[in-house]
């Protein structure tokens, strides 16, 4: 990128513009050089001293002309920059590479790197680079970390121009910025059985019918070299002639995550809050659901979905990577919503069947626990995660009222029980791992116990 680019307004009003920023950029040595030689000549013409007036001269004239010599100099220099990698997790760092490179025939003078970056990721980074030759380049790099999830953007990058006897500086900035995203901490869950099958979903995930298709068992006609293993008996005898099954087709295993992201719903902010734990227990939950073959989707209180429709949801032509990249992004951003309930994400949950579906949810009321207990009505198993904020914020903040209670009653959890839910409560500074042992255990427990009644 050229330094000495700017609007597109005549040359004349160009060059007064720049001339005066020039100016404006005299630095305090400079200015007290000018400064001096105006007092020398002021006292020169009084005294009538030859010698203090030339004095003066001299001390009144380089600013001048070290600002005049840097105005007309023509730095082109072109900047870029690198991230490694774009996307961390929270209270990771990133690498953040600089490259300047002098693409015009004259060398630089001293020249002053500035990154402008948010507060949030740390300090602003200077770097003072020596003289840079005609088509040489130098790299500098700087380390960049937050503790709040996010998207940063990183840049423009400034440039300070310096004469020789640092009478002037020039600032120059480059249009260019680049986006830090700081994605929700990820906790590695260990292979537990959610899904209400023997199997669970370790190695026979893909056949377990909650979560899957069954076998595709339409007939067709026997072909030469069909095995006769494959033979479909019923079909034959009805058919009169030799039908074997077709292949396999098994459907992908699916699975939603529902984050209850609703403002009235929790209790205060910050990394140890309750909606930034439901948040990374959420992200948490999605990557290890994807690097086992599910096809998962993320669904919020406001109704959208990531991916936004049934098709995508299938990730046809995305890999598991890709998914999660894709979903981790909207977590990053994710902020509480206005809505007072979960009507929207019961109508995007009513129209299909879901597989696994696991809910985050803050407080609620008599009304909004009843539309969570009809949400699972089309899944093949459900898991609902509670936060009682009055138990977090008991933990967190020291002015919360003591003895509050918590809008998770008993009366509540089992109402969501009856429907069909797994209900975990979660407590404050509980690793996510246990929960999801803890979720599987009492899956199991309630299944043992449906098969005693029966």
């Amino acid at each position: 990128m050229s330094l000495g680019a700017g609007p597109p307004v005549s040359a004349g009003e160009r060059d007064k513009a720049r001339l005066r920023t020039a100016f404006a950029g005299l630095t305090t040595r400079g200015r007290s050089f000018l400064a001096a030689g105006v007092a020398a000549g002021i006292c020169a013409y009084v005294l009538g001293q030859d010698d203090l007036l030339r004095v003066g001269l001299l001390l009144a004239t380089l600013p001048l002309v070290c600002t005049l010599v840097l105005f007309r100099t023509r730095h082109r220099v072109a900047g870029s920059r690198r991230l490694s990698p774009a996307r961390v997790p929270a209270s990771a760092e990133a690498k953040v590479h600089l490259r300047v490179e002098n693409i015009s025939r004259m060398p630089t003078g001293l020249l002053m790197l500035q990154d402008q970056v948010p507060y949030v990721l740390g300090p602003r980074p200077r770097f003072v680079l020596d003289r840079v030759e005609p088509g040489g380049r130098r790299e500098v790099a700087y380390r960049v970390r937050s503790d709040l999830r996010g998207r940063y953007p990183l840049g423009p990058l400034q440039l300070r121009l310096s004469d020789p006897f640092g009478m002037c500086e020039l600032t120059r900035s480059f249009s260019s910025q680049d986006m830090l995203t700081v994605v929700p901490r990820v906790e590695a869950l260990p292979a537990v059985r959610l899904t209400g099958e023997a199997r669970g979903y370790g190695e026979g995930r893909l056949r377990a019918p909650a979560l899957a298709g069954d076998d595709d068992v339409i007939p067709r006609g026997y072909r030469h070299g069909d095995d006769v293993r494959r033979v479909h008996w019923r079909s034959t005898a009805r058919h009169g002639e030799l039908m074997v099954r077709r292949e396999e087709q098994p459907q992908q295993a699916r699975c939603t995550v529902l984050l209850d992201t609703r403002g009235v719903a929790y209790y205060g902010a910050g990394p140890g809050s309750a909606f930034e734990w439901a948040v990374s227990a959420a992200a948490s939950a999605i990557t290890h659901l994807l690097e086992r073959g599910f096809s998962a989707r993320l669904l919020t209180d406001t109704g959208a979905s990531v991916p936004r429709s049934g098709a995508e949801a299938a990730l046809t032509g995305q890999d598991s990577a890709e998914a999660a990249g894709l979903m981790l992004d909207t977590l990053a951003e994710v902020d509480h919503s206005e809505l007072p309930g979960l009507s929207l994400a019961y109508d995007q949950l009513r129209g299909g069947k879901e597989g696994l579906l696991l809910g985050f949810f803050g407080d609620v009321d008599d009304e909004q626990a009843a539309v969570i207990g009809r949400m699972c009505r089309r899944s093949g198993a459900a898991v609902a995660f509670v936060l009682d904020s009055s138990a977090w914020a008991s933990e967190t903040d020291p002015d919360f009222p003591p003895g509050a209670t918590g809008s998770w009653t008993e009366e509540r959890r089992r109402m969501l029980h009856e429907a069909g839910w797994t209900v975990v409560p979660v407590l404050p500074g509980t690793a996510m791992a246990d929960i999801w042992r803890q979720a599987d255990q009492l899956r199991a427990h309630e299944r043992a116990s449906a098969g005693g009644r029966t």
